[in-house]
């Protein structure tokens, strides 16, 4: 086997998981899924089928990942952050045939206890903070927080603040990585 798994970890047949995983307590990867490599799952993760997670994906523990979300390189998803993946649910409706496509883009990063609505993308490199409640799509770069999540300004690859100056240019403090924003939209420079 090259990826690790807890001896209470449930892992049903069909799953797809990369290489350098580790897949901890108590948690449940359903058929179909897919897992990249050196990916981490904490404890009491559930992964539903069909969701597909990249390579380097980090899972704190008590995430549920339900079908119809995937998840880029990269993304970091904190502990007992939600997805939902039904707009309208009902017990006694059965709506399977409706889930909507949640996508995580690569590098994005969702806070501890943040709940995504579902039908929208996180942008790249997007911040969501703690306990947001995530109404609509999120741009590339956007630091978001709040319920209704409101987006409060931009982050760097590193997950620093960025401060345009009047040309719309910012550094990175860590990398020192420059970033423009032009027409509400960021980009790093290289």
């Amino acid at each position: 086997m090259s990826f690790f798994a807890h001896q209470t970890a449930v892992i049903d047949e069909d799953c797809q998981i990369g290489d350098g995983t580790r897949i901890w307590h108590f948690s449940h990867l359903m058929s179909h899924c897919v897992i990249g490599r050196n990916c981490n799952l904490g404890q009491n993760v559930m992964v539903a089928p069909h969701v597909m997670l990249g390579d380097n994906v980090k899972v704190q523990n008590n995430v549920s990942i339900y079908t119809g979300v995937i998840c880029e390189d990269d993304v970091f998803l904190g502990p007992s952050m939600v997805f939902t993946n039904m707009i309208n649910p009902r017990s006694a409706v059965s709506r399977k045939d409706q889930y909507q496509k949640t996508l995580v883009r690569k590098g994005a990063t969702i806070g501890a206890n943040a709940t995504i609505v579902c039908g929208n993308e996180i942008g790249s490199y997007a911040m969501i903070g703690a306990g947001a409640v995530v109404t609509g799509s999120v741009p590339a770069y956007a630091l978001v927080a709040g319920n209704p999540a409101r987006q409060m300004g931009w982050v760097s690859e590193y997950g620093h603040r960025l401060a345009f100056d009047d040309q719309g240019l910012a550094e990175c403090p860590e990398t020192r990585q420059r970033y423009e924003l032009k027409e509400n939209k960021v980009i790093r420079l290289v």
